[in-house]
């Protein structure tokens, strides 16, 4: 396998250097702790790493050091295609030189070997769809894999630490492999029929969830493709991340961690803000009977704020600048999309909303993120139901986690284990005992 090959040849020359790196610096500071970091999540304490993916606060997140529009532009395309194959930036990820077709082509390729869903998971599915929700579904989907894990079989079997990469990998390559129809069969179960799905051989990995829930629309096929791309990774800090790379740090199989890690990103603080954002937008929209008017917007922003709530889709713990993954849908909005009246209705906010904002005073860097527009860019091509917008962004998110669950295996990160302190011991400290 390609990928596998790849990684081997390179591993050696990273394990030394991650090695000599703690042998010979590892006493440096490398950041200072503050209380209210410690009080406040722990927000912007430096003490994770990855290579797959970094926040740039200037110029948005990089993906092995390529910016997005670098990723949009150089990663090969199907025949025919706006946006990249999946396959390119899953090579990219795991790999980190930037893929040729063939490269792409061969993790397409991998995907489609691996992608049978066993029928058990159809079944336990189907007795939890007419109480659950979409990603309670969606978790358990990925959960109930785990029996197929051979990271699993092997650990029991008896492997050295520098192995323990391999099976991570093609349990990583086996679900990632999987999802798009087990995120359709999610969606036909709570909207549409409940038939199982079946992919086209002759579609790619994006292209096939489309087809899979219905929307058979070149034009949804490159929106699937660019927001899987988009969503894919966001460094190890964020919830989702952070809670598949803490499980997976205590040696589970990927299926234990990535299934957490949908249980962290169902949160309303984490994966939901598409949603959210959709939400308020149609709320003008329905107040006004259409697209309001410069004023009639504004007014209705302060209304929001006055009211004691925010305005979903504006500010980024880290960006600085507008996220370029919010540029990258709305350029594809202002292609396909231009006379769509919630497309518009988003153009607008993006003139207005960060002029109220910097006026209110709250927000430092009022600015659109990623679920400025991700939400509408969906409803525009049908897919409406919007509990099930957190699982479209959770398979895109496998990508990014299961890479760097593979190289945290690959370089032998320990079990994660920060120290508490307790409140007492924190006066003390300010109080100079």
């Amino acid at each position: 396998m390609i990928v596998h090959d790849k990684i081997a040849a390179i591993l050696p020359e990273w394990r030394e250097r991650v090695k000599r790196l703690v042998k010979e610096h590892g006493d440096v500071v490398v950041d200072q702790v503050t209380v209210r970091q410690i009080y406040g999540g722990m927000r912007g304490v430096k003490s994770l790493v990855t290579d797959i993916s970094f926040v740039d606060p200037d110029q948005g997140i990089r993906f092995r050091g390529y910016t997005i529009p670098e990723v949009l532009e150089r990663l090969p395309k199907p025949d025919g295609a706006e946006m990249p194959y999946v396959g390119g930036l899953y090579y990219l990820l795991l790999v980190g030189e930037m893929p040729t077709k063939d490269d792409a082509l061969a993790v397409e390729n991998e995907w489609k070997a691996r992608s049978v869903v066993p029928q058990h998971v159809f079944d336990v599915l189907r007795v939890l769809a007419p109480l659950a929700h979409p990603m309670q579904l969606f978790s358990q989907a990925v959960l109930s894999l785990q029996s197929s894990s051979l990271f699993t079989r092997k650990y029991h079997e008896g492997m050295t630490k520098d192995e323990y990469w391999g099976p991570m990998l093609e349990d990583s390559l086996n679900l990632t492999a999987k999802l798009p129809t087990l995120a359709a069969f999610v969606y036909n179960l709570k909207y549409r029929s409940g038939a199982v799905p079946h992919p086209d051989p002759d579609l790619d990995w994006a292209a096939n969830f489309a087809h899979m829930i219905g929307v058979d629309d070149p034009e949804y096929y490159d929106l699937a493709r660019l927001y899987f791309i988009l969503h894919s990774d966001h460094e190890s800090g964020n919830a989702s991340a952070h809670v598949t790379h803490l499980v997976a740090s205590t040696l589970s199989d990927i299926y234990y961690a990535f299934s957490a890690g949908m249980n962290a990103l169902a949160g309303p603080l984490h994966g939901l803000a598409n949603q959210e954002t959709l939400r308020w937008l149609l709320g003008v929209y329905e107040k006004f009977q259409g697209v309001p008017t410069r004023e009639q917007l504004r007014e209705y922003a302060w209304d929001t704020l006055n009211a004691g709530k925010v305005i979903p889709g504006y500010g980024h713990a880290v960006l600085r600048v507008p996220d370029p993954r919010f540029w990258a849908q709305f350029e594809f909005g202002k292609r396909h999309m231009p006379d769509d009246d919630l497309f518009r209705l988003v153009s607008l906010v993006y003139e207005v909303v960060p002029e109220v904002l910097k006026e209110q005073g709250k927000a430092r860097y009022p600015i659109p993120n990623v679920d400025a527009i991700s939400g509408t860019l969906q409803y525009h091509y049908g897919v409406r139901e919007f509990d099930f917008y957190t699982v479209l962004f959770g398979v895109g998110r496998a990508l990014g986690v299961t890479a760097n669950a593979v190289w945290a295996r690959a370089l032998g990160q320990p079990i994660e284990r920060p120290k508490s302190v307790t409140t007492a011991m924190l006066e003390e400290l300010v109080a100079g005992k």
